[in-house]
């Protein structure tokens, strides 16, 4: 009796980090990628304060959708893309993950090169080199870190996104134009104006999230606890408080990025941001090598952190629509997950690919985000009948005031992108 209990003792893993965050807390710091920094940098330092504002909207609405998705994987114990393939026509099926793909590829590239030219910044050395190594070292960390293990540090890399807290406390910050234009903005809504709106919207509510976050919730179907009756409701009420967290940390980091590049870079007179590299050379001289260096750390950590959930959500999204078989916690040594494992490695690769191609990084990084929020519309769409349906959920519909939240989600989504649309 000793023994067993001695190696049950020995079985679990020890604890890091707060038990009851992990898919939403992981979700949410992803969705700050390189990507995302360049896109909130953008907005700072184009708009200054007048920007601030989208923070606060996006958050209820980002929550409610997250909430969906990761409700759905939860009582299905299916993704997303298995769950469209069951219910919608082929044509749904493939469109989505069609379009999941060529956002995250686009995503892929930027992020890395953006963690390239990041550490380029700090210690110089080739770009293409630091490419190339980042892209290994998270399709190595992917295959051959067990799953609850690769779950656990990138939790710690959520870490990685204090860094711009501390910049927006370092720098000096005209706080009543801040409360003014986060409540009442006095932006005038031009087309320039709408597009960097459409690419705010699509970095904060992206469509990878969507995936990622149901595969976490799907996969953590694994360690045997129950699924219905009353193991349900607590995993439900789990998911509530991982989702809240989760996408308010996310908000938060977004709104210090703008606020310290409005306070600096607009405050100089607007410096031409287009990468997050470019966001953090561009504060060297105004707010010291202290926040150049928070910035370019910032860059490197939430990008190990991000990496991984793109092509992790596209190896999900293309397994489930094939039905090849395919989880973070297949052992390739013992012969499993090979098919998925491939897709991981040819979504990473060719994001490193697309680095040494003579595509502009700049034009990818800003038009991932906007394609992000394009495509997002329609999967907001899809995932909100999944998750009405009875035959898909069975007694765990969402509620009237879920229902009523993401399809505001989805709303919104479409105005900004009609408005946008309507006035090229």
């Amino acid at each position: 009796m000793r023994d067993g209990r001695a190696r049950a003792r020995r079985r679990k893993p020890a604890p890091i980090g707060p038990p009851a965050l992990g898919a939403g807390l992981i979700t949410g710091a992803a969705d700050d990628d390189p990507s995302g920094i360049a896109t909130y940098s953008q907005a700072g330092a184009q708009f200054g304060y007048a920007m601030l504002w989208t923070m606060p909207l996006t958050l209820p609405l980002m929550v409610a959708i997250q909430l969906v998705s990761a409700r759905i994987g939860c009582v299905t114990r299916r993704g997303l893309a298995a769950n469209i393939k069951r219910d919608f026509p082929p044509i749904v099926l493939w469109a989505v993950v069609g379009l999941l793909l060529t956002a995250n590829t686009l995503n892929l590239a930027a992020d890395i090169a953006a963690m390239a030219q990041a550490v380029h910044l700090v210690a110089g050395g080739p770009v293409g080199l630091y490419a190339a190594g980042f892209g290994a070292l998270s399709l190595t960390l992917q295959v051959y870190m067990r799953y609850q293990a690769y779950v656990r540090w990138l939790k710690w890399l959520t870490l990685a996104l204090l860094a711009y807290v501390a910049v927006a406390f370092t720098v000096e910050v005209d706080w009543p134009a801040l409360i003014r234009e986060t409540a009442l903005p006095g932006l005038a809504l031009g087309h320039d104006a709408l597009l960097m709106i459409v690419a705010v919207f699509g970095t904060t509510i992206s469509p990878y999230l969507f995936f990622w976050q149901a595969a976490l919730e799907m996969e953590s179907g694994h360690d045997g606890r129950p699924r219905s009756g009353a193991g349900l409701r607590a995993q439900l009420r789990r998911i509530r408080a991982d989702t809240l967290v989760g996408m308010t940390f996310s908000n938060l980091i977004g709104f210090f990025i703008i606020l310290a590049t409005a306070a600096t870079l607009h405050a100089d007179g607007g410096a031409a941001i287009q990468t997050s590299a470019q966001a953090a050379e561009a504060l060297r001289p105004l707010a010291g090598d202290f926040c150049f260096a928070l910035f370019c750390l910032g860059i490197v950590g939430t990008g190990l952190l991000a990496v991984p959930v793109l092509a992790g959500s596209a190896a999900y999204a293309v397994a489930e629509a094939t039905g090849w078989p395919g989880s973070l916690d297949a052992r390739l040594d013992k012969g499993e997950g090979a098919a998925f494992y491939a897709i991981i490695g040819a979504a990473t690769m060719g994001g490193v690919a697309l680095c040494f191609t003579p595509l502009d990084p700049v034009a990818e990084l800003f038009w991932a985000a906007v394609c992000n929020g394009v495509i997002a519309l329609p999967i907001m769409s899809v995932m909100m009948l999944l998750a009405s349906r009875p035959k898909v959920m069975g007694a765990h519909v969402i509620g009237p005031c879920l229902r009523l939240a993401g399809w505001s989600a989805t709303g919104v989504m479409a105005l900004v992108v009609v408005a946008m649309l309507a006035t090229l």
